[in-house]
């Protein structure tokens, strides 16, 4: 393909987003069970060939990667870990931060500079970013020689656009702003042989202020039972130990459905765990509608797995009601205690946003106090990040970027105290461990994860998906440290 530096695009002939129209909910998502085909034209064009797709942002995006591994293996490429030697080369990429589309950026120049060198060489952007008009129109403006871009919506299309790409030798943009609908049976290749991710969801109509996910990954579309737990069983038969249950907001799933079937979450959750696959998770919760009846069923079931993700964001209410989060700090309270009056040794970990617009320290050291009183296991902490799209992101902030480093510092020396504190708690006990395999900073010890998702590091002789018994002998913030015993 011809470098475009030189060439001023007409923007006006590819199909852009438009976050007015992705604000638009439709009305119900159709079940498509046989919306992917390989075009006639490419059917074995990557034989021979190789390719690197790179990831950022959440277990969704890592799903999508899984499909589109499987979709280009089936004309032939082969996944190369070099993105210098590959023949193609995709950016699967995350809208959450702002930190994490400067990466992308700095990766588009770089498969930029390898483009000017290798004609042939193709390259892609896809994912969440690509849902963002801001996004796409600047890197069809700085001239990118970008061979193609697609979004969320259509990653089952990713072989048809490939076509494209190879045959018309121009840019190809395809981005569709409505969310679309459910499409089943896509092969896909899984990066891991013994745990799995497995969508039950996908959208979001939550609308937090400040988050762009609903206009990136669109309306809440919920898998039917039976295709998830086909899934499931595959799966099983396959060797798989662990399932992770996903989706933008996992206990939203089923209030799309239309049909009177009342079939929620908690009732999923059981039927999954029915199936015998010896260990379920699932994430993430809004806690919003995170109902006891969750909690019921994982006290029920000892292979649902007792860690929940339960991201509150913020101490304060009026900081909540800000961030269109209606949650009163007592109702997140009494359902944390719930869960752990039910399920005694339940980890619970949480999201936090420091530096909300405006946020005051007094609402500041309330989430000091929050996580004082729940005493989090671990958190994922972030100072606000700016979304063009967002209502937040036109709130005037005159609290100093500075102000939000020492806030944010603060706040994470109280997540190491209290990591440290509940991980020591498992000193001295035994925890079902299911092996990963050799530690990647120490050959000679095996890791693994327990029960409540921490990370097991012990010596002794497992294999690979075996889940052992291991005596915990020490601890420190992020792992914790022991030996196998008989």
């Amino acid at each position: 393909m011809d470098s475009k530096s030189t060439k001023k695009r007409d923007l006006s002939k590819y199909f852009l987003p438009d976050i007015r129209q992705a604000r638009k909910r439709i009305k119900k998502a159709d079940i498509i069970k046989d919306g992917f085909e390989i075009p006639a034209n490419i059917i074995n064009y990557g034989e021979g060939k190789t390719y690197h797709i790179k990831t950022f942002g959440c277990q969704s995006n890592l799903r999508d990667t899984e499909v589109m591994m499987g979709m280009l293996e089936l004309i032939g490429y082969e996944y190369n870990e070099d993105v210098n030697t590959s023949d193609l080369v995709l950016l699967n990429t995350c809208a959450v931060r702002e930190h994490a589309e400067s990466k992308v950026f700095a990766d588009i120049g770089i498969l930029d500079r390898i483009k000017k060198s290798n004609p042939n060489f193709i390259f892609g952007v896809c994912g969440c970013m690509a849902q963002e008009e801001a996004v796409v129109n600047r890197i069809l403006k700085s001239n990118f020689n970008v061979d193609f871009i697609f979004g969320t919506h259509n990653v089952h299309r990713i072989l048809n656009l490939l076509e494209q790409v190879i045959f018309e030798k121009n840019l190809v943009v395809e981005v569709w702003s409505h969310e679309g609908n459910v499409i089943e049976n896509l092969p896909s290749k899984r990066t891991n042989n013994l745990k799995g991710f497995v969508n039950v969801m996908y959208g979001c109509d939550k609308f937090c202020t400040y988050c762009i996910v609903p206009m990136t990954r669109g309306k809440i579309r919920s898998r039917r039972k039976e295709d998830i737990l086909d899934e499931v069983h595959q799966m099983i038969s396959e060797g798989y130990k662990e399932v992770t249950l996903i989706g933008q907001n996992v206990n939203s799933y089923g209030i799309d459905f239309d049909n009177g079937e009342n079939y929620l979450f908690n009732n999923l959750l059981e039927d999954v765990a029915k199936t015998g696959i010896e260990r379920v998770r699932f994430t993430t919760s809004n806690p919003w509608n995170f109902t006891r009846s969750i909690v019921d069923t994982m006290k029920k079931y000892p292979n649902i797995m007792p860690h929940i993700h339960l991201p509150i964001q913020s101490g304060d209410e009026t900081i909540l009601k800000k961030m269109n989060r209606p949650m009163k700090i007592g109702d997140y309270i009494d359902l944390v205690d719930y869960i752990r009056a039910n399920i005694p040794n339940c980890s619970i970990t949480t999201d936090l946003i420091v530096g909300f617009p405006n946020e005051t320290k007094e609402q500041f050291n309330k989430t000091l106090e929050l996580y004082k009183r729940i005493e989090f296991d671990n958190a994922f902490t972030f100072i606000y990040s700016k979304r063009d799209g967002t209502v937040a992101a036109i709130i005037p902030d005159e609290i100093p970027l500075s102000e939000k480093k020492e806030r944010l510092q603060e706040l994470n020396e109280m997540v190491k105290t209290f990591s440290k504190k509940n991980n020591e708690k498992y000193v001295n006990k035994v925890l079902d461990v299911l092996v990963d395999g050799p530690s990647k900073k120490d050959k000679t010890v095996i890791s693994g994860y327990s029960p409540q998702w921490k990370v097991v590091n012990f010596t002794g002789s497992a294999k690979s998906g075996e889940i052992v018994k291991v005596l915990i002998t020490s601890a420190s913030r992020f792992t914790l440290n022991g030996k196998m015993i008989d």
